[in-house]
């Protein structure tokens, strides 16, 4: 009997895959560095030391980096180091779009060639569609010698892949220009050309003046504000003096209302995004300086500021984008939900509501506090329509602050406060609806004891049977009786039949008999029990005398016997 060798244990890496990531995100900050930044610019040296720093530290565990590469994303030893979905901001796309499927890194490629490397991805990305030239010629241009890549050719569907450190087979174009005169017919005499005669230094042919014609679109089309703001959270990062940094953080304050009032909503939501970023990565801030970049999105979320903006955003002729929209309130802080479950029924915007009613949800699931602030809020706007999301969303925990509005609120909160609690249906909800039984109003105790009923809450029976067998329904209308009678038959079950058939049947001459809407109540309740004993009741009131008891028997034999 041969025996199996066992399986190999995977090979352990040379150094973990977030160190890797961590490569990554500076070589991304170092692209963009290196896009907006001369460089004799300190942001620009600072992020080409940044990027060399990081390099080193990886060398000193591996001599080489190999990446798989997919449309959206790098691969290092089958671990994600970066991901980019956006793919005009993807360095992943420029590399997969062109045809190159990995990617190796060798040490000393950040000597030097790590820089021409970005500027060649930033080159690649500006290219137009009918450019002559594209990512594998600049590459195959530098000649690289510490960056290696595989690419696979896209120009015919049969094409192979081509290997590492294979050329590109290319004619130069002294022969191509030779060929062509030599194929061409001998020109006439008496015939003027006009390659006899030399053209101006600026004419320009037809692709040449498209091409700055892209480029000048490409120009105005550029986000400015955002390449700003990228500026100031470079420097922010980068600048440890505490003036520095105390004068760029004024300036961010300075610009958030600005661009509020502008309507850029996407620059703010991106101001509140690197923030995090910063507060993360940033060298030697100051308490100061840290507690004023916490406090910009709590600043945002403040009920003054957050009224404000919603209220411009629903009076505004000209809207921002629903996703421009959501970047932003995605920055919002908990204390925001008070505030947007405020504002919910004063908009008259649909986008703009069901926006506020996401950014609602979002808080609301995260955050069970703030849902029992916005439920003890003065404003009863507030209250209601945080019972209406709580009941949405079925929130467990909202129960705890919907005693009060059970007790004290008018009419409507109070129906939405039984609804809301008959979607939650937890243990807490259904303790709150014991109490509706014994509502004020109407609608509420019908609402409360239909539910309690559905779901067999036994613990309300005491309440119920209290209803059916005292005087509180002497008065009521005949739907609330029945809804309470039946809810009885639900809920006592065998133990009910006694109470139920000595209302329905007065025996003697000297009992007091029930008037027919109670006779015909109680029979309806013997026919949500079910059983052989409560057929038997039923069966001697068929010929009862009153129209509205025999109908009630009836429809009570026909359940009884489904």
């Amino acid at each position: 009997m041969s025996r199996v060798p066992p399986s190999e244990p995977p090979a352990e890496l040379a150094l973990p895959p977030a160190q890797v990531e961590e490569l990554m995100q500076v070589v991304v900050k170092g692209l963009r560095a290196t896009q907006l930044y001369l460089p004799n610019n300190p942001v620009y040296q600072r992020a080409v030391d940044n990027i060399k720093g990081a390099f080193r530290q990886v060398w000193q565990a591996t001599d080489d980096l190999h990446f798989d590469i997919g449309e959206t994303e790098l691969r290092w030893e089958n671990a994600v180091v970066y991901s980019q979905d956006n793919r005009s901001e993807s360095i992943a796309w420029t590399l997969y779009k062109d045809g190159v499927r990995s990617l190796t890194f060798k040490r000393g490629v950040e000597d030097g060639e790590i820089v021409k490397f970005l500027g060649v991805l930033q080159h690649a990305k500006n290219l137009l569609a009918d450019a002559p030239e594209d990512l594998l010629t600049l590459l195959w241009t530098q000649d690289f010698q510490f960056v290696s890549y595989t690419f696979r050719e896209l120009v015919s569907e049969d094409a192979v892949p081509i290997e590492a450190g294979e050329t590109i087979p290319s004619t130069p174009p002294t022969a191509v220009r030779q060929h062509v005169e030599e194929e061409a017919p001998p020109k006439r005499e008496g015939l003027v050309s006009i390659d006899d005669f030399d053209t101006t230094l600026y004419f320009l042919d037809e692709k040449e003046v498209e091409y700055l014609k892209s480029e000048a679109e490409r120009e105005y089309q550029q986000d400015l504000r955002r390449n700003v703001l990228s500026m100031l959270f470079d420097l922010l990062e980068l600048q440890s003096y505490a003036t520095v940094r105390a004068e760029l953080i004024s300036i961010l304050e300075n610009f958030i209302p600005y661009l509020l009032g502008a309507g850029d909503f996407r620059s703010v939501a991106f101001i509140l995004r690197e923030t995090h970023v910063i507060l993360q990565r940033a060298r030697e801030l100051t308490p100061e300086h840290r507690q004023t970049l916490e406090n910009l999105p709590t600043r945002l979320s403040q009920a003054d500021a957050l009224s404000q903006l919603v209220q411009s955003l629903d009076e505004a002729s000209v809207h921002p984008t629903e996703e421009e929209l959501s970047e932003l309130f995605q920055e919002l802080r908990p204390e925001a939900l008070a505030t947007l479950m405020g504002w919910v029924p004063k908009l008259t915007n649909e986008r703009v509501k069901e926006l506020v009613h996401k950014a609602a949800e979002r808080l609301a699931l995260a955050n069970a506090a703030e849902v029992l602030k916005a439920l003890a809020s003065e404003d009863g706007a507030t209250q209601l329509e945080m019972v209406r999301l709580a009941g949405r969303l079925k929130l467990p925990g909202a129960p705890e602050g919907m005693g009060p509005l059970l007790e004290g609120g008018d009419r409507t909160l109070k129906l939405a406060v039984v609804e809301a609690l008959t979607a939650i249906a937890s243990p807490g909800a259904m303790r709150l609806l014991e109490q509706a039984v014994d509502d004020g109003d109407r609608d509420v105790r019908i609402a409360g004891v239909r539910f309690l009923a559905q779901r067999g809450h036994r613990n309300a029976l005491a309440r119920v049977e209290a209803a059916v067998t005292g005087s509180k329904l002497k008065n009521a209308d005949l739907t609330e009786k029945m809804a309470f009678f039946e809810a009885y038959g639900s809920l006592a079950g065998a133990k009910g039949i006694a109470v139920l058939e000595k209302m329905l049947l007065a025996k003697g001459l000297l009992s007091k008999k029930e008037d027919p809407e109670t006779r015909a109540c109680a029979a309806m309740a013997l026919g949500k029990i079910r059983s052989a004993e409560a057929r038997g009741v039923l069966e001697k009131a068929a010929q009862d005398k009153e129209a509205l008891v025999r109908n009630a028997v009836s429809r009570a034999l026909r359940e009884v016997g489904a």
